[in-house]
């Protein structure tokens, strides 16, 4: 059984999706002014969490200036704010804020993926980069063996759950949640600012998906 720790390794070093690869390496070279001392990871990332988690929650692909300069996913952009401070509103997290990858942040009964693992152009990656990606997530799947519930955040994260597990997409909404043989799949609107700036994804709304997320895992 291959271990999470190798598997991250193989990740951080995948090189198999040419565009990806020039444009993650194009973003750590060309900082943006608020962090342009800063040095960027600048490579695919890796899930991250607890190993033995029943709740995994899978994003779309990691932010171009937040996991692409931190080295972690949700950390050091405005979706992480909101992610972090209700994963530890409901005891998920052991912190409220994810600003670097050193700041001590351990997750409790959960673990956080993505269905592509480099920063794509626009936030758009292709259906083959996508599947590129997907032995990565198939293979943390038969890691984490104890997962019962699958967050999805966003429709990408919600189609890529469904085709992890075999099950058929249903229409995409927030808040919904489908069960199967063994396993519930919960949805929601991804915490992007284009979401929470307009209202579309209000605090209420979040808060309520992790409330129930909660119950589902206990």
């Amino acid at each position: 059984m291959k271990t999470i720790q190798s598997l991250n390794k193989k990740i951080a070093s995948c090189k198999k999706c040419p565009r990806l690869s020039v444009y993650i390496k194009e973003v750590a070279k060309n900082k943006v002014r608020r962090f342009k001392d800063q040095k960027y990871y600048g490579k695919p990332l890796s899930g991250f969490g607890d190993v033995n988690a029943k709740l995994l929650i899978v994003g779309l692909a990691p932010a171009a200036h937040g996991g692409t300069r931190t080295g972690r996913m949700f950390t050091g952009d405005s979706s992480g704010d909101w992610l972090f401070k209700v994963m530890h509103k409901y005891k998920f997290a052991s912190i409220p804020t994810s600003q670097t990858i050193n700041d001590g942040l351990t997750l409790y009964n959960a673990y956080i993926t993505a269905a592509v693992r480099c920063a794509p152009p626009q936030n758009k990656p292709t259906r083959e980069e996508m599947e590129t990606c997907f032995d990565f997530l198939q293979q943390e799947k038969e890691i984490l063996k104890n997962v019962t519930v699958v967050l999805c955040l966003g429709k990408i994260g919600y189609d890529t759950a469904c085709k992890l597990y075999g099950v058929k997409i249903e229409k995409f909404g927030h808040n919904k949640l489908f069960s199967y043989d063994g396993f519930k799949i919960l949805t929601s609107y991804h915490p992007s600012r284009q979401n929470t700036q307009t209202g579309r994804l209000t605090w209420t709304q979040w808060s309520k998906v992790f409330a129930k997320a909660k119950k589902l895992t206990k």
